[in-house]
């Protein structure tokens, strides 16, 4: 059913969405409080493929015909390549390298959304983007860093995965009667399915966890993952996957929020400059070029009938 979208509606589709960035702005204090170290497959893999599964057994819905490819296609993007390459990079970089490399995202999505939707980028959105890219700089960076070269080439990969997939997550909507949450649970499932056997190869058996691994293992998943995903495939599907891209730009700034409130890193009067600019970017990415179209509650791509899983499966 098609309604007109009212601007309250509007802002609070907007203000759900920007809390999957928010709450993403605490893996990296989690990753290196509570998990195992140098294990970025194994974290991704732990952190998508029992999230995708519980959410599959909740919906009890599959992929069928081309969506089947286009899951995988999406999975491979948004989490396969992605969950990874985030990782990687939080292992290798400081944590404001690898921050500054994830909001250059939006950058990539103006491209990505000229080709895949003919959305020309404007120059607000432009502007938008450098000044949220010197925000978070501003923000994260502190004195001499050194820069590892494959951190480097895998945060900013990481960008352009998750920005190419946010995109195509717009472009091809969803399937008739798919839901949001169905389609998190099929997007999780087929990165973790990708992740898996690369974590085997690569990094070998699982490594032992301890109660605070497991713990944090199970709020990347639910919390982190699940439930911010969802809110995140909701959003794209509701507003345009450029401005849904800006709100990454919240994520280092959530990083660097958490770090002072729950570790005791202390902001300069410089970060409280950088927090505001990001946080401008953010803003500037939000404005329209022109008025908000009609949300359609539902699909917006050419119906398929999903395969549903036997109740006893």
């Amino acid at each position: 059913m098609t309604t007109a979208t009212r601007p309250t509606g509007y802002a609070g589709t907007l203000a759900l969405t920007a809390l999957t960035p928010i709450v993403w702005g605490s893996t990296y204090a989690v990753t290196t409080e509570f998990l195992p170290p140098d294990r970025p497959l194994f974290t991704a893999l732990m952190r998508a493929l029992p999230a995708g599964l519980v959410l599959l057994a909740l919906t009890r819905v599959l992929p069928h015909g081309k969506w089947l490819g286009r899951v995988a296609v999406l999975g491979v993007l948004n989490i396969g390549v992605f969950f990874p390459l985030l990782f990687l990079a939080a292992y290798r970089l400081p944590g404001g390298v690898a921050g500054v490399l994830g909001a250059v995202a939006p950058m990539f999505a103006l491209g990505f959304a000229a080709v895949l939707l003919a959305e020309a980028p404007t120059r607000r959105k432009v502007i938008a983007g450098v000044v949220g890219i010197g925000g978070v700089s501003l923000v994260v960076l502190r004195g001499t860093v050194e820069l590892d070269l494959i951190g480097v080439i895998a945060g900013l990969a990481g960008a352009a995965s998750m920005a190419a997939g946010t995109v195509l997550t717009k472009r091809w909507g969803r399937p008739e009667g798919v839901g949001p949450l169905a389609m998190t649970g099929w997007q999780l499932t087929a990165g973790g399915l990708f992740i898996a056997p690369l974590a085997l190869v690569l990094e070998g058996a699982p490594p032992a966890l301890d109660g605070e691994a497991i713990g944090g293992y199970l709020y990347l998943g639910i919390i982190g993952t699940a439930l911010a995903y969802w809110l995140w495939v909701r959003g794209i599907s509701r507003v345009p996957a450029t401005s849904v891209s800006f709100l990454g730009l919240l994520s280092p700034v959530s990083a660097a929020v958490i770090g002072w409130i729950a570790l005791g890193q202390a902001l300069t009067t410089l970060q409280i400059i950088g927090l505001g600019t990001a946080l401008v970017g953010t803003v500037l990415g939000q404005i329209p070029s022109r008025a908000v179209p009609a949300t359609v509650d539902g699909p917006s791509a050419v119906p398929a009938a999903p395969a549903r899983l036997p109740v006893n499966a």
